[in-house]
C-alpha cells in the first residue's frame, strides 16, 4: 500500500509532536516533515512534495492561509488542510478562498483527523462538523433575511400578484373572475388597488413590472403597446 505523505506546520513544538504521534499510529500515514513557520512549510512542500499539508493559520513569517494559497497555485497536487482553533466562518471562508481542501479544529479527535485526510486524498473537501453546522445556520439566517427583504419590497398580496399575472396575460375582468371563481366586482377592486400600490396605470407598465418580478416570462421581449388601451379603473360608487 502506498503511504500518504504528510507535512505538519505549526509554530508550537508540542502541537507538532501531538500530530506526529497521532499520524504515525496510522499505518498508511507517513510524516515526512515538520515546519515551525510559513516559509519553512512552503520550502518543505516544494522539496518533499507531500500528499497533504496540515497547517495552522497563525504562524511566523507567513500565515497558514497565505501558505495554502501559494501551495494551491504552485503545487496543486498537494492538498492543504487548515488546522485551527478558530471555528468562526470568517476564517473558514478565507481558508476555502485560499484553496484549502479541508478545515479542522485543533480539538478534533484522531478518528476525525484520519477521516479528513482520507477525504481530501479522494479529491473531496472536508469541513469539521462544528464549522459546517455554523455555516449552514448562518446561510439559513441569511436566506430568511433575504426572503423577508424581498417580501417587504413587494407591495402586492399573493392574490393581487395572481390577478396581475392574469391581467398581463390579456385576461378580461370577466375572464379573471371566472378563472379565480370570484366576482367581477372583486377583480375590479383588486385591480384598482394594484394600480394604486404600484403607481402604474397602463397595461405596458404593469407588464414590465410583472416581468421584473418574474411573474410572467418575457416571451420574445414583447410588451403590449399603448394601443391596447388604458387599464380601466372600477366605476366609482
Amino acid at each position: 500500500m502506498t503511504s500518504i505523505r504528510l507535512i505538519v506546520a505549526d509554530d508550537h513544538a508540542l502541537i507538532r509532536a501531538g500530530f506526529r504521534s497521532i499520524l504515525q499510529s496510522v499505518p498508511e500515514f507517513e510524516v515526512v516533515g515538520e515546519a515551525s513557520d510559513g516559509f519553512q512549510a512552503l520550502e518543505l512542500v516544494a522539496r518533499l512534495r507531500p500528499h497533504v499539508l496540515l497547517t495552522d493559520i497563525a504562524m511566523p513569517n507567513m500565515n497558514g492561509l497565505t501558505v495554502a494559497e501559494r501551495v494551491f497555485k504552485e503545487f496543486p497536487e498537494v492538498r492543504v488542510i487548515i488546522v485551527s482553533m478558530h471555528a468562526n466562518e470568517e476564517f473558514v471562508g478565507q481558508a476555502v478562498r485560499s484553496g484549502a481542501a479541508g478545515y479542522l479544529l485543533k480539538d478534533a479527535d484522531a478518528a476525525e483527523l484520519q477521516f479528513a485526510i482520507n477525504s481530501v486524498i479522494r479529491g473531496e473537501s472536508y469541513l469539521t462538523p462544528a464549522v459546517s453546522k455554523q455555516m449552514m445556520s448562518s446561510y439559513m439566517q441569511l436566506m430568511g433575511e433575504t426572503q423577508s427583504t424581498a417580501a417587504a419590497a413587494d407591495p402586492l398580496t399573493p392574490r393581487q400578484r395572481e390577478i396581475l399575472r392574469l391581467i398581463t396575460e390579456g385576461q378580461t375582468t370577466k375572464g379573471i373572475a371566472r378563472i379565480l371563481e370570484i366576482s367581477a366586482k372583486t377583480v375590479e377592486t383588486h385591480r384598482s388597488q394594484i394600480m394604486d400600490r404600484l403607481g402604474i396605470h397602463d397595461i405596458p407598465g404593469l407588464v414590465r413590472y410583472a416581468m421584473r418580478r418574474g411573474l410572467v416570462p418575457g416571451e420574445k421581449g414583447e410588451i403590449p403597446s399603448k394601443d391596447a388601451g388604458p387599464l380601466e379603473r372600477p366605476p366609482t360608487e
